[in-house]
C-alpha cells in the first residue's frame, strides 16, 4: 500500500484500511504525509520518492491510497500518477475522498475488484495519458483563491479551476488560470532553472490538522537552515544532533515549525510578513518569529545563516545572540514558551 498525503492519515483512514487490509508493506510518499504518518505511530515506512516512482519500481501487487481535497482532485491525481506509470504498468488508485476505486489502463483488476469489495467503495475504469514533456504545464483542481505552488515556492493564486504556467528560455511564466506573485517567482528562479515537466506543482494547503507536539529533542547540538524550501526539510534535520532550525521565508517557517512540532525541535524563523497560509503556524518550544522591516527575509535570512559557527551551538544562546544582532533589522512577533530543561538531558 502506497499512501500520499497526511489527510488521510488524519481522517483515520489509513489504520481502518491497514486493519482491514493487512498489506505486506505500507511505504508513504510526501512530505507532510511523512509527518501526519509519524504522529500517527503506525507502523509504516517514509519515503522521499514520489508515488509514480515507488510504484513503478515495486514487483508485489501494489495499490494508491489518497484523500485529495474534493473528489475532482483526487480523481486528478490519480491521473497524473497513472500517467507517469505508463508504459509499464497500470494502476490500482483507491480514492477515499469519493470512496471509489479507480483501475487505471491496464491495472490488476483481480486487486481492484478485491479492494472495491473489501472496503465497499464502488470500483470505476479509467484511462491516463502520459504527461506531455514540453515547455506548458497545467495545474488541475485548483480552487479559485488559493496559493499555487512550484518546488514548494507559491508563485502567485488559483483564479480558476486550471492554472496554466509556460517555461520560456527558463523562466516561468503564466498562461491562464493564475494571479502572479511577483516575489514569488523571483524566489524560484534564484534556486536555479525549473525544468517545469517534472517540477513539483501543487494547489491549495499542505496540510488541514494541527501537529501533535512534542518534548524537545535536545538544548546542544547542529543548527538545519532551511531557506525558502521547506519541502526539503527533513533531508537537513536527518540523525539526532539537531538542535533547532534556521528557517528563512513566511510560509517556510510555518512549514518548518508544523514539521518540527512532533520532532521536539525549536525554530527560529525569519519572515517579511508575506505568508500565503499554506500551513496554520504552530511552533514547538524555544522557537521563535523574527518579523523583517528593514530589508526582506531573504537577505536578514542569510545574516542569520552566516552567524552560525562550525560545530554544535547551544540553542538558546545561540538564537538569543542572533535577535540581538538583528534588533535593529525587525521586531519578534512570536515566541514559543522554552521548557529549562538540564544539559545532562540532552540525548
Amino acid at each position: 500500500m502506497v499512501v500520499h498525503g497526511p489527510e488521510v492519515f488524519d481522517s483515520g483512514e489509513v489504520a481502518w484500511l491497514m486493519d482491514l487490509i493487512r498489506p505486506d508493506r505500507t511505504l508513504v510518499a510526501g512530505v507532510m504525509a511523512r509527518t501526519a504518518a509519524e504522529e500517527s505511530g503506525l507502523p509504516v515506512e517514509c519515503t522521499d520518492k514520489p508515488p509514480s516512482i515507488l510504484i513503478r519500481f515495486i514487483s508485489e501487487r501494489v495499490f494508491l491510497v489518497n484523500r485529495g481535497k474534493t473528489p475532482k482532485s483526487g480523481s486528478i491525481f490519480g491521473e497524473i500518477v497513472a500517467g507517469r506509470l505508463l508504459p509499464d504498468k497500470g494502476l490500482v488508485h483507491l480514492e477515499c475522498s469519493s470512496r471509489k476505486v479507480f483501475l487505471w489502463n491496464n491495472g490488476d483488476e483481480d486487486l481492484a475488484a478485491m479492494l472495491a469489495k473489501w472496503t465497499g467503495f464502488d470500483l470505476e475504469r479509467r484511462c491516463a495519458l502520459p504527461p506531455s514533456m514540453g515547455k506548458r504545464r497545467e495545474i488541475r483542481g485548483c480552487l479559485p483563491g488559493e496559493a499555487v505552488c512550484v518546488n514548494g515556492i507559491v508563485i502567485g493564486y488559483a483564479e480558476g479551476p486550471t492554472v496554466v504556467l509556460e517555461e520560456d528560455e527558463g523562466e516561468i511564466r503564466a498562461v491562464s488560470g493564475i494571479r502572479i506573485k511577483s516575489h514569488g517567482l523571483e524566489k524560484l528562479m534564484r534556486k536555479g532553472g525549473v525544468d517545469l515537466a517534472r517540477a513539483w506543482c501543487k494547489s491549495g494547503l499542505v496540510r488541514n490538522a494541527p501537529p501533535c507536539c512534542s518534548e524537545r529533542r535536545r538544548e546542544h547540538g547542529r543548527v538545519a537552515v532551511v531557506d525558502h524550501c521547506g519541502h526539503g526539510i527533513y533531508d537537513l534535520i536527518s540523525g539526532d544532533s539537531i538542535c533547532g532550525v534556521l528557517s528563512i521565508g513566511d510560509d517556510t517557517t510555518a512549514v518548518c515549525g508544523h514539521i518540527c512540532c512532533h520532532l521536539g525541535i525549536p525554530v527560529l524563523g525569519i519572515v517579511d510578513g508575506d505568508a500565503d497560509g499554506l500551513v496554520k503556524g504552530i511552533y514547538p518550544p524555544g522557537s521563535t518569529v523574527f518579523q523583517v522591516e528593514e530589508g526582506r527575509d531573504d537577505e536578514v535570512g542569510r545574516m542569520a545563516a552566516l552567524m552560525l559557527p562550525d560545530g554544535e551551538v547551544s540553542w538558546k544562546d545561540w538564537s538569543e545572540s542572533v535577535l540581538n544582532r538583528l534588533a535593529s533589522k525587525g521586531r519578534v512577533v512570536y515566541q514559543a514558551p522554552d521548557i529549562d530543561r538540564d544539559s545532562s538531558s540532552d540525548s
